[in-house]
């Protein structure tokens, strides 16, 4: 029996520069696991459509699919979007079996990307001191979702024993900007931004914009296509794939 074929969801967006990101990390999950069947699908705004690689999978024999969802908050493309496109799908395609997995969430794993793409912001702007972070995301009208990534900040501030700030794009103050501004009227000079951010985009490029406005010495890339979070996914869709087994 082939193993459920896995679907790695993402928001979309339309700068191409987020999909060619997101394509980049699922060729880095296809490296680690080229015995499954790997697919990209988006929610919107780019293509391929989840309904397009759902019925691409059925025509090619697949009765269970794991989705695994792209995103790094439980927010409401989590809680509505992802659901509703499953529940379609599934209603679709009589006998089709498809699991949805927790997002990647704020993984203890990703602190270690943050660090690799700081430190190459740090090295490329020549910044050797630093007194103080911002971890820049997104932003949620959901609080809950906003407060994990405050919990991640705080984790991350305390493993570098620095003032961290969480920060964010849209929808929650304060602005990437806004927290930098803070810092500097505490005294400090040597600011630098962590963009926790899936893939570039609008938002992530705003964040970057306004904090080097404010004063920021670095900003950090988004995640991006690295092996940690090619690892995440691949362990979100492990779960995924037993929850599907019959009990």
């Amino acid at each position: 029996m082939a193993a459920p074929a896995l679907v790695a969801l993402a928001h979309g967006s339309r700068d191409p520069r987020s999909a060619a990101t997101i394509k980049a990390l699922v060729a880095e999950v296809k490296t680690m696991r080229p015995d499954l069947r790997i697919e990209t699908a988006f929610l919107d705004l780019a293509k391929p459509s989840f309904d397009t690689v759902v019925d691409r999978l059925v025509k090619a024999g697949f009765d269970e699919i794991v989705v695994v969802p792209l995103l790094l908050t439980e927010a409401f493309h989590a809680k509505v979007d992802v659901p509703s496109a499953v529940a379609a799908a599934t209603e679709r395609h009589e006998g089709l079996k498809i699991r949805a997995t927790r997002v990647l969430g704020m993984e203890a794993a990703f602190l270690e990307v943050l660090d690799v793409r700081l430190r190459e912001a740090l090295k490329e702007a020549r910044v050797r001191e630093l007194d103080a972070l911002v971890l820049a995301a997104a932003g949620s009208s959901d609080p809950l979702a906003n407060q994990a990534v405050a919990r991640l900040a705080r984790t991350w501030g305390t493993r570098h024993k620095l003032p961290v700030t969480a920060a964010f794009a849209s929808a929650a103050p304060p602005a990437a900007g806004e927290a930098v501004r803070a810092f500097r009227a505490e005294g400090r000079r040597h600011i630098a931004v962590a963009s926790f951010f899936l893939a570039p985009g609008t938002l992530p490029d705003r964040a970057a914009e306004l904090a080097v406005e404010a004063g920021a010495v670095a900003v950090s890339e988004p995640l991006g296509a690295h092996p940690e979070v090619a690892r995440v996914i691949l362990a979100r869709y492990a779960v995924g794939a037993v929850e599907l087994v019959p009990v």
